[in-house]
């Protein structure tokens, strides 16, 4: 504390009688970088015009702190400056004070409202050349699904012909074969009629000529093709002849297998439809315990899972043409009453 002996108040000090900080020794001069000291009430009359603090301090600033008309004027030459939004930074503080109360002119509002209007309508237009851009690769990637889309209906149009043409030819095969066991059993029983009435046999031979030999019938089909959907069809034939007794099982189980294939056909993405539970007392009641019904879902593309607890069909195996194959062939095995018969 200094003591003024013989004077009864401290002298008077005027800031031109301050010493200049460029005369103190270089050890007490400031290095570090902060933000500049702007007059506060100008910056709180920008602030309240709606510009940032940053933008406000760097106008101010930039400007000498003159007045509020050239801080708005700095920020209208200023507006696309890459780093207006950002904070100055000056090697000292610079301590300045408005002379005198600055008031906002009509003049001043016009022209800070329209620096606004034009940032939003910047902003507008930025944001409505990235959502036409957006729109445009979400219109080259529905072009381009739609080609894909398009392309697989086409071979699984095709796909569809050939296996109705190959399910109506089998079809035809179990009939034919159907009805000349029929006219064998007819023929038999013709026969053991009239051995017991004491009746000469009458046409035995031509009649055992046309019993057909069920090894001769098989001889003469054509051989099965490779393809996954004769190996489908081979499991639900095998499905119905393990389980010939008893006909409402059977159609239960091929319509609860149509109901697995549609609903993963339908709902690809869903992974609820594409995992089964094997130990699911329904699923085993309906296909599970019967022969050839897991054989078949394995077929579609499931896949038993490493602990064994669920048959499951992973996303990017979904396969819609062995789906509509599998369903083409289980329309066929419900509607074909002759089906797996022989």
């Amino acid at each position: 504390m200094l003591l003024w002996q013989g004077i009864s108040e401290p002298p008077s000090f005027k800031p031109h009688h301050l010493p200049l900080a460029s005369n103190y020794p270089k050890t007490q001069v400031q290095t570090g970088m902060a933000v500049p000291r702007v007059n506060k009430k100008l910056l709180q009359e920008l602030e309240s015009m709606g510009f940032p603090t940053a933008r406000a301090t760097r106008a101010l600033h930039y400007s000498g702190n003159a007045s509020l008309e050239a801080g708005i004027d700095w920020i209208i030459d200023h507006e696309n400056d890459p780093d207006i939004d950002q904070m100055p930074l000056v090697p000292v503080d610079i301590d300045i004070e408005s002379p005198e109360p600055f008031h906002i002119t009509e003049a001043m509002k016009i022209k800070a409202q329209e620096l606004r209007d034009q940032t939003r309508k910047k902003r507008k237009e930025e944001e409505k050349k990235l959502e036409q851009q957006m729109e445009r690769e979400r219109e080259k990637e529905r072009i381009r699904s739609g080609k894909e889309v398009v392309q697989a209906k086409q071979i699984l149009e095709d796909n569809e012909r050939k296996r109705n043409i190959a399910s109506r030819n089998s079809e035809k095969e179990e009939e034919k074969r159907a009805r000349e066991r029929i006219r064998w059993k007819l023929e038999q029983d013709k026969l053991e009629r009239r051995v017991k009435l004491g009746l000469p046999p009458g046409h035995t031979a031509s009649a055992k000529l046309s019993i057909p030999v069920r090894g001769q019938i098989q001889k003469s089909l054509p051989v099965r093709s490779v393809a996954k959907s004769e190996h489908m069809r081979e499991c639900l034939r095998s499905l119905r002849r393990n389980h010939k007794d008893d006909d409402a099982r059977v159609r239960r189980a091929f319509q609860t297998l149509m109901t697995y294939v549609g609903n993963v056909a339908k709902n690809p993405d869903q992974e609820k439809f594409r995992k089964i539970r094997l130990s699911n007392p329904s699923f085993l009641d309906r296909v599970g315990s019967l022969i050839g019904g897991i054989e078949f879902l394995e077929l579609c593309g499931f896949e038993r899972t490493e602990a064994g607890e669920f048959l499951y069909l992973p996303r990017d195996k979904v396969d819609m043409a062995t789906l509509y194959s599998a369903a083409s062939e289980l329309k066929s095995a419900l509607t074909n009453p002759f089906f797996g018969l022989l």
